[in-house]
Protein backbone atom coordinates (compact mmCIF):
# COMPACT_ATOMS: atom_id res chain seq x y z
CA UNK A 1 0.00 0.00 0.00
CA UNK A 2 1.93 3.09 -1.38
CA UNK A 3 1.92 6.51 0.87
CA UNK A 4 0.85 9.47 -1.48
CA UNK A 5 1.53 12.93 -0.22
CA UNK A 6 -1.59 15.34 0.71
CA UNK A 7 -0.50 17.95 -1.73
CA UNK A 8 -0.31 15.10 -4.88
CA UNK A 9 -3.61 13.54 -3.47
CA UNK A 10 -5.17 17.08 -3.77
CA UNK A 11 -3.87 17.87 -7.02
CA UNK A 12 -5.37 14.48 -8.37
CA UNK A 13 -8.65 14.66 -7.19
CA UNK A 14 -8.75 18.83 -8.59
CA UNK A 15 -7.21 17.54 -11.89
CA UNK A 16 -9.98 15.07 -12.40
CA UNK A 17 -13.24 17.05 -11.27
CA UNK A 18 -11.55 19.99 -13.45
CA UNK A 19 -11.77 17.89 -16.40
CA UNK A 20 -15.21 16.52 -15.88
CA UNK A 21 -16.15 20.38 -16.16
CA UNK A 22 -15.69 21.65 -12.33
CA UNK A 23 -15.30 25.54 -11.97
CA UNK A 24 -11.65 25.70 -10.35
CA UNK A 25 -13.10 27.35 -7.16
CA UNK A 26 -15.22 24.34 -6.77
CA UNK A 27 -12.74 21.61 -7.77
CA UNK A 28 -10.16 23.42 -5.40
CA UNK A 29 -12.53 23.07 -1.77
CA UNK A 30 -13.82 19.55 -2.68
CA UNK A 31 -10.39 18.19 -3.40
CA UNK A 32 -8.91 19.67 -0.04
CA UNK A 33 -12.19 18.14 2.13
CA UNK A 34 -11.28 14.54 0.74
CA UNK A 35 -7.66 15.05 0.90
CA UNK A 36 -7.91 16.03 4.31
CA UNK A 37 -10.55 13.49 4.95
CA UNK A 38 -7.93 11.03 3.87
CA UNK A 39 -5.17 12.41 5.76
CA UNK A 40 -7.16 11.98 9.09
CA UNK A 41 -7.15 8.29 8.57
CA UNK A 42 -10.70 8.69 6.78
CA UNK A 43 -10.00 6.50 3.78
CA UNK A 44 -13.33 4.86 3.36
CA UNK A 45 -14.88 8.37 3.13
CA UNK A 46 -12.05 10.10 1.44
CA UNK A 47 -9.79 8.50 -0.87
CA UNK A 48 -11.45 5.42 -1.42
CA UNK A 49 -15.05 7.14 -1.95
CA UNK A 50 -13.72 9.21 -5.15
CA UNK A 51 -14.52 6.84 -7.61
CA UNK A 52 -18.25 6.59 -6.55
CA UNK A 53 -17.93 10.79 -6.85
CA UNK A 54 -16.45 10.49 -10.60
CA UNK A 55 -18.94 7.70 -11.09
CA UNK A 56 -22.08 9.74 -10.26
CA UNK A 57 -20.81 12.77 -11.99
CA UNK A 58 -21.29 10.88 -15.44
CA UNK A 59 -24.69 9.46 -14.16
CA UNK A 60 -25.24 13.19 -14.10
CA UNK A 61 -26.33 12.75 -10.00
CA UNK A 62 -24.23 15.57 -9.31
CA UNK A 63 -24.30 18.93 -11.23
CA UNK A 64 -20.47 20.07 -10.55
CA UNK A 65 -20.87 23.97 -9.91
CA UNK A 66 -24.21 24.11 -8.56
CA UNK A 67 -24.68 26.03 -5.61
CA UNK A 68 -27.09 25.67 -2.59
CA UNK A 69 -29.75 28.62 -2.67
CA UNK A 70 -31.90 29.94 0.25
CA UNK A 71 -35.18 28.26 -0.26
CA UNK A 72 -36.72 30.17 2.69
CA UNK A 73 -36.65 30.88 6.66
CA UNK A 74 -37.44 31.81 9.76
CA UNK A 75 -34.91 33.32 12.27
CA UNK A 76 -31.99 31.61 12.89
CA UNK A 77 -33.15 28.64 10.32
CA UNK A 78 -32.78 28.79 7.14
CA UNK A 79 -34.43 26.33 4.27
CA UNK A 80 -31.85 25.41 1.60
CA UNK A 81 -31.20 23.72 -1.86
CA UNK A 82 -28.52 21.83 -2.89
CA UNK A 83 -28.88 21.62 -6.10
CA UNK A 84 -27.33 18.32 -6.52
CA UNK A 85 -23.70 20.11 -6.46
CA UNK A 86 -20.33 18.10 -4.76
CA UNK A 87 -21.84 17.10 -1.48
CA UNK A 88 -18.99 17.86 0.40
CA UNK A 89 -18.98 21.73 -1.55
CA UNK A 90 -22.57 22.40 -0.33
CA UNK A 91 -22.48 20.62 3.28
CA UNK A 92 -19.33 23.07 3.54
CA UNK A 93 -21.28 26.08 2.56
CA UNK A 94 -24.40 25.08 4.78
CA UNK A 95 -22.08 24.64 7.79
CA UNK A 96 -20.75 28.04 6.76
CA UNK A 97 -24.46 29.77 7.01
CA UNK A 98 -25.26 27.64 9.94
CA UNK A 99 -22.06 29.15 11.63
CA UNK A 100 -22.78 32.98 10.57
CA UNK A 101 -26.15 32.62 12.10
CA UNK A 102 -25.03 31.23 15.43
CA UNK A 103 -22.50 33.92 15.68
CA UNK A 104 -25.46 36.26 15.21
CA UNK A 105 -28.23 34.64 17.47
CA UNK A 106 -26.12 32.30 19.44
CA UNK A 107 -27.41 29.18 17.55
CA UNK A 108 -27.99 28.59 13.65
CA UNK A 109 -29.81 25.93 11.62
CA UNK A 110 -29.70 24.78 7.66
CA UNK A 111 -31.71 22.15 6.72
CA UNK A 112 -30.60 21.15 2.99
CA UNK A 113 -32.45 18.73 0.81
CA UNK A 114 -31.36 17.45 -2.85
CA UNK A 115 -28.05 16.87 -1.60
CA UNK A 116 -25.13 14.74 -2.60
CA UNK A 117 -23.05 12.06 -0.40
CA UNK A 118 -21.64 14.85 1.84
CA UNK A 119 -18.46 12.26 2.33
CA UNK A 120 -17.28 12.54 5.73
CA UNK A 121 -19.68 14.32 7.73
CA UNK A 122 -17.04 15.02 10.75
CA UNK A 123 -15.62 17.40 8.27
CA UNK A 124 -18.13 19.57 9.47
CA UNK A 125 -18.38 19.44 12.69
CA UNK A 126 -14.78 19.95 12.59
CA UNK A 127 -15.87 23.06 10.86
CA UNK A 128 -17.79 23.93 13.22
CA UNK A 129 -15.59 23.50 16.52
CA UNK A 130 -12.51 25.42 14.47
CA UNK A 131 -15.36 28.27 14.42
CA UNK A 132 -15.63 28.05 18.17
CA UNK A 133 -18.86 26.30 18.07
CA UNK A 134 -20.99 22.80 19.28
CA UNK A 135 -21.33 21.23 15.78
CA UNK A 136 -24.29 19.11 15.16
CA UNK A 137 -25.08 17.28 12.13
CA UNK A 138 -26.87 14.86 9.90
CA UNK A 139 -27.83 12.96 6.95
CA UNK A 140 -30.41 10.66 5.44
CA UNK A 141 -28.88 7.91 3.19
CA UNK A 142 -30.59 5.62 0.58
CA UNK A 143 -32.48 2.73 2.65
CA UNK A 144 -29.44 0.49 3.75
CA UNK A 145 -30.38 -0.96 6.72
CA UNK A 146 -33.05 -3.60 8.38
CA UNK A 147 -35.47 -1.73 10.77
CA UNK A 148 -35.12 -3.84 14.31
CA UNK A 149 -36.57 -7.25 14.02
CA UNK A 150 -36.55 -6.93 10.10
CA UNK A 151 -34.84 -8.66 7.17
CA UNK A 152 -34.83 -6.44 4.58
CA UNK A 153 -33.57 -2.54 4.50
CA UNK A 154 -35.81 -0.38 4.25
CA UNK A 155 -34.26 2.41 6.89
CA UNK A 156 -30.77 3.93 6.41
CA UNK A 157 -28.12 4.41 8.65
CA UNK A 158 -28.00 7.70 8.76
CA UNK A 159 -24.67 9.24 9.79
CA UNK A 160 -25.03 11.76 12.89
CA UNK A 161 -22.11 14.02 14.00
CA UNK A 162 -21.73 16.24 17.14
CA UNK A 163 -18.85 18.22 18.06
CA UNK A 164 -17.18 20.17 20.87
CA UNK A 165 -13.89 22.86 20.24
CA UNK A 166 -11.04 22.14 22.47
CA UNK A 167 -7.63 23.68 22.19
CA UNK A 168 -5.37 20.82 20.59
CA UNK A 169 -8.29 18.41 19.54
CA UNK A 170 -11.61 18.88 19.69
CA UNK A 171 -13.76 16.37 21.06
CA UNK A 172 -16.26 14.84 18.11
CA UNK A 173 -18.40 11.74 17.17
CA UNK A 174 -19.10 10.90 13.51
CA UNK A 175 -21.22 7.98 13.90
CA UNK A 176 -23.62 6.03 11.04
CA UNK A 177 -26.52 4.42 12.78
CA UNK A 178 -24.97 0.93 11.68
CA UNK A 179 -22.53 -0.83 13.70
CA UNK A 180 -19.97 -0.15 10.85
CA UNK A 181 -20.65 2.28 7.51
CA UNK A 182 -20.89 0.35 4.58
CA UNK A 183 -17.30 2.51 3.93
CA UNK A 184 -15.95 1.22 6.78
CA UNK A 185 -16.86 -2.24 5.57
CA UNK A 186 -14.85 -1.70 2.20
CA UNK A 187 -12.09 -0.26 3.72
CA UNK A 188 -11.96 -3.74 5.75
CA UNK A 189 -12.92 -5.62 2.39
CA UNK A 190 -9.89 -4.15 1.15
CA UNK A 191 -7.41 -5.09 3.71
CA UNK A 192 -8.41 -8.43 3.68
CA UNK A 193 -9.47 -7.74 7.45
CA UNK A 194 -12.67 -8.98 9.80
CA UNK A 195 -14.65 -6.69 11.84
CA UNK A 196 -13.47 -6.12 15.28
CA UNK A 197 -16.78 -7.33 16.72
CA UNK A 198 -20.08 -8.65 14.72
CA UNK A 199 -21.45 -5.88 12.09
CA UNK A 200 -24.49 -7.46 10.44
CA UNK A 201 -25.88 -11.36 9.22
CA UNK A 202 -24.45 -13.43 5.99
CA UNK A 203 -26.66 -15.08 3.72
CA UNK A 204 -27.34 -17.95 5.43
CA UNK A 205 -28.81 -15.56 8.29
CA UNK A 206 -25.49 -16.22 11.07
CA UNK A 207 -24.41 -12.79 12.61
CA UNK A 208 -20.67 -12.22 11.01
CA UNK A 209 -17.68 -10.38 11.06
CA UNK A 210 -17.03 -10.56 7.29
CA UNK A 211 -17.38 -7.26 5.45
CA UNK A 212 -17.90 -9.25 2.32
CA UNK A 213 -20.53 -11.24 3.29
CA UNK A 214 -22.84 -8.47 5.34
CA UNK A 215 -22.57 -6.23 2.35
CA UNK A 216 -23.68 -8.80 0.01
CA UNK A 217 -26.97 -8.86 2.36
CA UNK A 218 -27.44 -5.68 3.46
CA UNK A 219 -28.63 -7.15 6.98
CA UNK A 220 -26.04 -4.67 8.64
CA UNK A 221 -26.78 -4.52 12.68
CA UNK A 222 -28.20 -0.90 13.66
CA UNK A 223 -25.95 0.26 16.76
CA UNK A 224 -27.66 -0.89 20.17
CA UNK A 225 -30.06 -3.08 18.44
CA UNK A 226 -33.52 -1.43 18.74
CA UNK A 227 -32.07 2.35 19.67
CA UNK A 228 -29.84 2.94 16.88
CA UNK A 229 -33.09 1.79 14.44
CA UNK A 230 -35.13 4.18 16.37
CA UNK A 231 -32.77 6.87 15.79
CA UNK A 232 -32.24 6.15 12.44
CA UNK A 233 -36.30 6.71 11.67
CA UNK A 234 -36.35 9.91 13.73
CA UNK A 235 -32.92 11.67 12.25
CA UNK A 236 -34.82 10.67 8.98
CA UNK A 237 -38.06 11.94 10.10
CA UNK A 238 -36.32 15.33 11.18
CA UNK A 239 -34.27 15.93 7.88
CA UNK A 240 -37.25 15.37 5.95
CA UNK A 241 -40.05 17.54 7.62
CA UNK A 242 -37.22 20.77 8.12
CA UNK A 243 -35.37 20.58 4.49
CA UNK A 244 -38.94 19.38 2.77
CA UNK A 245 -37.11 16.92 0.45
CA UNK A 246 -36.73 13.81 -0.17
CA UNK A 247 -37.07 10.43 2.99
CA UNK A 248 -34.91 7.79 3.09
CA UNK A 249 -38.18 5.65 1.57
CA UNK A 250 -38.41 8.52 -1.01
CA UNK A 251 -34.25 8.06 -1.61
CA UNK A 252 -35.20 4.47 -2.43
CA UNK A 253 -37.64 5.22 -5.52
CA UNK A 254 -35.21 6.49 -7.76
CA UNK A 255 -33.66 3.03 -8.69
CA UNK A 256 -30.90 2.24 -6.07
CA UNK A 257 -28.53 4.97 -6.29
CA UNK A 258 -28.06 7.35 -3.27
CA UNK A 259 -28.51 11.15 -4.06
CA UNK A 260 -31.17 14.06 -3.46
CA UNK A 261 -30.64 13.40 0.09
CA UNK A 262 -31.53 15.67 2.96
CA UNK A 263 -28.98 17.18 5.81
CA UNK A 264 -29.22 18.95 9.42
CA UNK A 265 -26.48 21.41 9.61
CA UNK A 266 -26.56 23.49 13.35
CA UNK A 267 -24.12 25.55 15.16
CA UNK A 268 -24.09 26.61 18.39
CA UNK A 269 -21.80 29.34 19.51
CA UNK A 270 -20.09 27.66 22.45
CA UNK A 271 -17.40 30.45 23.33
CA UNK A 272 -19.61 33.28 23.17
CA UNK A 273 -22.47 31.73 25.46
CA UNK A 274 -20.13 29.59 27.83
CA UNK A 275 -17.16 32.19 27.62
CA UNK A 276 -13.42 30.87 26.62
CA UNK A 277 -12.37 29.85 30.37
CA UNK A 278 -15.53 27.92 31.03
CA UNK A 279 -15.47 26.18 28.04
CA UNK A 280 -12.20 24.98 28.24
CA UNK A 281 -11.85 23.84 31.79
CA UNK A 282 -15.07 21.92 32.01
CA UNK A 283 -13.83 20.00 28.87
CA UNK A 284 -10.79 19.44 30.03
CA UNK A 285 -11.97 18.25 33.32
CA UNK A 286 -15.03 15.86 32.21
CA UNK A 287 -11.52 14.36 29.30
CA UNK A 288 -8.93 14.02 32.16
CA UNK A 289 -11.74 12.36 34.01
CA UNK A 290 -12.19 9.93 31.34
CA UNK A 291 -8.57 9.57 31.11
CA UNK A 292 -8.16 8.06 34.16
CA UNK A 293 -10.61 5.55 33.86
CA UNK A 294 -9.14 2.02 35.20
CA UNK A 295 -8.33 0.40 31.67
CA UNK A 296 -9.89 -3.12 31.09
CA UNK A 297 -7.20 -4.09 28.75
CA UNK A 298 -3.59 -2.67 30.16
CA UNK A 299 -2.33 -2.31 26.64
CA UNK A 300 -5.64 -0.33 25.13
CA UNK A 301 -5.52 2.75 25.82
CA UNK A 302 -9.03 4.65 27.04
CA UNK A 303 -9.62 7.13 24.11
CA UNK A 304 -12.07 10.32 24.23
CA UNK A 305 -13.73 10.70 20.78
CA UNK A 306 -11.75 12.53 18.28
CA UNK A 307 -8.26 11.48 20.03
CA UNK A 308 -6.71 9.82 17.87
CA UNK A 309 -7.73 12.00 14.65
CA UNK A 310 -4.77 15.08 15.01
CA UNK A 311 -2.25 12.47 15.69
CA UNK A 312 -3.05 10.00 12.66
CA UNK A 313 -3.09 14.15 10.43
CA UNK A 314 0.05 14.42 11.39
CA UNK A 315 1.59 11.37 10.57
CA UNK A 316 -0.03 11.03 7.41
CA UNK A 317 1.18 14.58 6.00
CA UNK A 318 4.40 13.60 7.13
CA UNK A 319 4.67 10.02 5.89
CA UNK A 320 2.56 10.33 3.28
CA UNK A 321 -1.26 9.39 3.38
CA UNK A 322 -1.64 4.95 2.85
CA UNK A 323 -3.62 4.08 -0.42
CA UNK A 324 -4.68 0.57 -1.39
CA UNK A 325 -3.16 0.18 -4.76
CA UNK A 326 -5.97 -0.71 -6.27
CA UNK A 327 -7.93 2.60 -5.39
CA UNK A 328 -4.93 4.46 -6.36
CA UNK A 329 -4.59 3.07 -9.88
CA UNK A 330 -8.00 3.86 -10.84
CA UNK A 331 -8.03 7.02 -9.45
CA UNK A 332 -4.73 7.40 -11.88
CA UNK A 333 -6.65 6.56 -14.72
CA UNK A 334 -9.61 8.96 -14.29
Amino acid sequence: MPRISFDVLKAEFKRILIKKGCAEDIAELSATLIAETSADGVYSHGVNRFPRVVEYIDKGYIKLNARPVKVDGIGAFERWDAQLGLGNVTAKLSMDRAIELAHDNGIGCVALRNANHWLRGGSYGLQAADAGCIGICWTNTQPNMPAWGAKDRRIGNNPFIISVPRQGGHVIVDAAMSQFSYGHMEAAKLRGEQLSVPGGYDEAGNISTDPDKISKTWRVLPIGFWKGSALSILLDLVATVLSGGRSSFRVGQLGGDEYQLCQVLIAIDATRIAGQDFLASAVEEVLADVKASERADVGQAVRFPGEKGPRLRRENLEKGIPVDDGVWAKISSL
